[in-house]
């Protein structure tokens, strides 16, 4: 162990600005890459005394050979060896499981979208009984909006379970959730380090569209429609919930989303995602780029653990 960072990642492009953030700090770090990596679970070396996760639950969209379920052990070996892992492995357990996050916010009083969890295809009829249509069908395990797909009538989704057509996730776990009409037609996603608000985007969310992310790699995506973005500063009472999510759910680095049901007005909480890799043209956004104040809180993590 000779760095006194390392960052564990996956995708080629998301991190580049991160990296140049670092490296005009002039931080040691080491850069390792998910996609071919090996451990022995017997070693007691660490890379780094502290390491960054940066697993992207889309992972696997671009790999049938993901790391999201490796990625966990291996975080978890590093912590139980000593190492102050940032978004460590029970923070990627949450971001892994839709179902996790949404028993998280309603335990800590938030309302959620109405939401029903089943572990098997054939079962989704039924699970939804009782609710209203439309409805959405989501993949436990998505990311860049996969695995999202909305049924306008009980019909319509009896018929998907028989064709096989409905959503599936990697780790068999799917949802049924109310389609909830955003007001304004956009959603709110707040950034949060540290447990502490960053700041907090508006982001359109038109028709059956759910990729919403929106980060530089995300917009140049090829085929991508553009999405409307802006900065907006939330209520106290909103940003007072992502700051007790992202407690709860441990989140060194991440992001909360929340829409308005233009219904009754009410605020539901519906993701929690781990991989913030921020706003596109955050100077244009913002104002200021987020990677400085990530970079600051990194600085610390190691000034703290050099001193133990």
């Amino acid at each position: 162990m000779s760095a006194d960072l390392a960052v564990l990642y996956e995708h080629p492009k998301w991190f580049e600005p991160l990296f140049a953030a670092l490296d005009g700090r002039k931080i040691d770090y080491v850069a390792i890459h998910l996609g071919d990596h090996s451990f022995d679970p017997s070693s007691t070396e660490i890379p780094a005394p502290v390491i960054f996760s940066r697993v992207a639950m889309s992972s696997f969209l671009r790999e049938a050979d993901h790391g999201i379920f490796y990625a966990q052990s291996l975080l978890a070996h590093w912590q139980g060896n000593g190492a102050r892992v940032l978004n460590g492995p029970e923070v990627l357990a949450i971001d892994a499981s839709k179902a996790r996050q949404l028993s998280l916010i309603s335990r800590l009083g938030y309302a959620v979208p109405q939401t029903r969890v089943v572990h098997r295809a054939e079962d989704l009829a039924r699970a939804a009984e009782g609710m209203a249509f439309p409805l959405l069908v989501k993949a436990n395990i998505g990311g860049s909006g996969a695995g999202i797909v909305r049924y306008s009538n009980p019909d319509e989704l009896a018929r998907s379970v028989r064709d096989r057509t409905v959503p599936d996730s990697i780790d068999k776990v799917l949802l049924v959730q109310d389609y909830a009409p955003a007001r304004g037609g956009s959603i709110i996603r707040m950034e949060t380090l540290g447990h502490r608000f960053l700041y907090a985007i508006e982001v359109e969310s038109g028709g059956d569209s759910f990729d919403l992310c929106p980060a530089d790699a995300c917009i140049a995506a090829p085929g991508r429609a553009a999405i409307r973005m802006n900065a907006v500063t939330p209520d106290a009472a909103l940003i007072e919930a992502a700051e007790r999510i992202a407690e709860a759910a441990g989140l060194d680095v991440g992001g909360v989303e929340v829409l308005i049901d233009d219904r009754d007005g009410t605020p539901l909480f519906y993701d929690i995602n781990a991989l913030s890799n921020f706003v596109a043209k955050p100077l244009d956004v913002l104002g200021w780029d987020p990677h400085e104040r990530l970079v600051d809180f990194i600085e610390a993590a190691i000034a703290e653990r050099k001193r133990k």
